[in-house]
């Protein structure tokens, strides 16, 4: 539990979805990455809430929501049948629009929800990705190497479900020590770990994760590239925050990818590994609290 919300599942249509809420004001969605679950927003989620309608999902595949089996053309966890989770969960809330926030995968579906149901997003804030068709486009030898699980997790099933079985918790303590600042488990709460833990020791939420990156490296790919091609802008103002040490960092000029995609960007990074809100959370209030509370 995130502290002062309160949990509840949603039949979306597609998927039933397990979130967090609590607050009052503007509603907020936020949007959870890989290796983790709605827990990794609880050093900032409390303070949300006291601004906005405070909405915290775990997308289909992670924590409790629920985990469908992917498809031989990776549709079931594509980030547009993502973004329609979300749509559905808004529908089944009764809330025609939202600020939406991702991190990580979650930012995948948040850009994409903007991009497929503009008139769904107020304002958009993205931390620590650059759009997928982008990333794929900027890999260097030492950017394949720090982000390998691009290629380990898309391999096809069951190779990587398997491998990852042989010690899921190594697995997930180690790919989480890594991608901090300071290569230390020390930043996230034990309850946190011990989630982190608990999903990755689930091979149906292993097997989810992995269709997630196999969606990455195929459908959700073609589909940024479709969206390039016509033209499609993302219409809602966003803010983008990236890591010093992170991945985006990486491709050069993170910030310069964005303006591409959204004639309205604003960004800036922070002291960071990949992940801002357990390693910094300020710098996420910082960065995010005055661009949702702009009209």
């Amino acid at each position: 539990m995130i502290e002062g919300f309160t949990q509840s599942r949603i039949d979306t249509g597609d998927v039933t979805l397990s979130i967090h809420r609590a607050g009052r004001g503007a509603p907020l969605i936020l949007l959870h990455g890989y290796p983790q679950n709605h827990r990794c927003w609880a050093k900032v989620a409390p303070r949300f809430a006291q601004d906005f309608d405070t909405i915290v999902p775990d997308l289909r595949g992670y924590g409790d929501s629920d985990a469908p089996a992917d498809d031989a053309g990776h549709t079931a966890y594509s980030k547009r049948r993502m973004a329609a989770d979300i749509v559905g969960l808004m529908d089944a809330l009764g809330l025609d629009r939202a600020h939406v926030l991702g991190h990580d995968r979650g930012a995948r579906v948040a850009y994409r929800l903007a991009l497929d149901h503009p008139d769904r997003i107020a304002r958009l804030g993205i931390i620590e990705i650059v759009p997928t068709g982008d990333f794929w486009e900027s890999w260097t030898a030492d950017l394949a190497l720090k982000a390998y699980h691009w290629t380990f997790l898309a391999q096809p099933a069951p190779l990587p479900e398997r491998m990852i079985a042989a010690n899921p918790v190594a697995y997930v303590d180690w790919t989480l020590a890594q991608w901090t600042l300071e290569k230390s488990l020390a930043v996230f709460a034990p309850d946190a770990l011990d989630s982190y833990r608990a999903q990755m020791s689930d091979p149906a939420r292993v097997h989810a994760m992995c269709a997630d990156y196999r969606a990455g490296a195929f459908l959700d790919r073609q589909l940024d590239g479709d969206s390039r091609k016509d033209g499609d802008l993302i219409a809602a103002p966003l803010h983008f925050l990236w890591a010093e040490g992170g991945f985006p960092a990486q491709t050069g000029d993170p910030l310069s990818l964005w303006r591409r995609w959204a004639p309205q960007v604003t960004g800036n990074a922070c002291r960071s590994g990949h992940f801002a809100m357990e390693e910094n959370p300020q710098a996420v209030l910082d960065a995010f609290l005055d661009h949702f509370r702009r009209n």
